[in-house]
């Protein structure tokens, strides 16, 4: 038996519902035409509530015990297409069942075409804390592309909804879409930074081979990204968002201060356990990490049937579990512990060092940071430090 009372546990809650499939995602998600059996929209809160029950019996079968909560992230598809009281609902009954830590994070995704004023102050008075809102660009003919349906001209009017409810705000955006230029990404940057919000996202566009995007790509409607001209973008996002105040703490992440990172975020960076709820969602506990079925009607027959929905699992093996260190923490501002890296590696730390790819300051204190390019090269450092 294993105990882990007083360990930190995170909670990801997978809600798989979108009003639209957007041409580029290919996230595990459903509009409501496509479901059925036991698996709509209406129906997800209780099958959500009834994962939980079974995820905490078998965590405790197990000998795993859990203090309390510390993060809990709502996410998609679009958490916010379900009633602001089914979200609350869902997060009752979950600190009903392990409490929430005291200043617990707890975040919600949502677009904002999805939210109200009135939904805002719900989420807010039933203990959401954060709302990370897709605002992707400011550009209109970028959010075409992209299969996006808000008016870039609301997301003020919705940010400023969620601060006046006492929520911290995310903004995310991805830069790189087909067509996009420097300038349309400066546009989105600084509509974005005028709103004011104390974190910002900003994910380079990856185009997956079975979305309605790679389609057009191979089919020559649309021409596939330039990583010179993606580095161009990255840095431009990086200049503006630190001369607004907010600094880099994962390669994709800005944040005005630690106070306003994302600690659900942080704890997948950091190696953490974390419940993973709803069809499709992973989780992991002390190196065992499991995954649910993908399709919501599956996913509800097998909950009315009192079985946990889980797909398949395996144990990370220990060199596997090394190499997913290196890759996520080299990622984040703190940076590596130099004695992670296996010795046989260790002389590539001083080759990149002085490529100008890690800090030599920190790296004279026993820690691996990425510089700027090597943020760039992440993925080059990453492979010549692993075994």
């Amino acid at each position: 038996m294993t105990e882990t009372a007083g360990k930190d546990l995170s909670v990801y809650v997978h809600v798989p519902f979108c009003a639209v499939r957007c041409g580029y995602c290919d996230f595990n998600t459903y509009t409501a035409t496509e479901l059925g059996g036991g698996g709509s929209q209406r129906e997800y809160p209780d099958n959500a509530r009834a994962e939980m029950d079974l995820t905490l019996a078998a965590d405790r079968a197990a000998g795993y015990e859990y203090d309390e909560i510390s993060t809990v992230f709502f996410g998609g598809g679009t958490p916010t297409l379900l009633p602001a009281d089914d979200l609350v609902a869902m997060l009752d009954h979950l600190r009903s069942r392990i409490p929430l830590a005291p200043g617990a994070e707890v975040t919600t995704e949502a677009n904002p075409d999805s939210v109200t004023r009135a939904s805002l102050s719900r989420l807010a008075e039933g203990g959401i804390t954060r709302v990370s809102i897709g605002m992707q660009s400011a550009v209109p003919s970028v959010l075409a592309t992209l299969d996006r349906t808000h008016d870039p001209e609301r997301v003020p009017q919705v940010v400023q909804w969620a601060k006046d409810a006492g929520l911290q705000v995310s903004l995310d955006l991805i830069y790189g879409t087909p067509g996009e230029t420097l300038a349309d990404v400066e546009t989105s940057v600084r509509a974005a930074l005028a709103c004011e919000v104390d974190h910002l996202s900003a994910y380079s566009l990856i185009i997956e081979g079975n979305t309605a995007m790679a389609r057009q790509l191979r089919r020559g409607e649309l021409q596939a990204p330039d990583p010179d001209d993606m580095a161009d973008k990255y840095e431009l996002v990086d200049d503006l968002a630190s001369a607004a105040g907010l600094s880099w703490y994962e390669v994709s992440n800005w944040a005005r201060t630690s106070e306003h990172r994302s600690r659900h975020n942080l704890s997948y960076w950091q190696g953490g356990d974390w419940w993973g709820i709803g069809p499709g969602a992973h989780r992991h506990r002390d190196g065992l990490r499991s995954w649910n079925v993908k399709h919501p009607s599956r996913y509800a027959r097998m909950l009315a049937d009192g079985e946990l929905p889980v797909a398949d699992s395996e144990q990370v093996a220990a060199e596997d579990r090394l190499v997913e260190r290196i890759m996520l923490e080299l990622r984040i501002a703190d940076g590596l512990a130099v004695e992670v890296v296996p010795a046989e590696r260790r002389d590539m730390l001083a080759v990149h060092r002085d490529r100008g790819h890690l800090d030599p300051e920190a790296l004279a204190h026993g820690r691996a940071v990425l510089t700027r390019p090597g943020r760039l090269l992440a993925d080059a450092v990453i492979r010549d430090l692993v075994p």
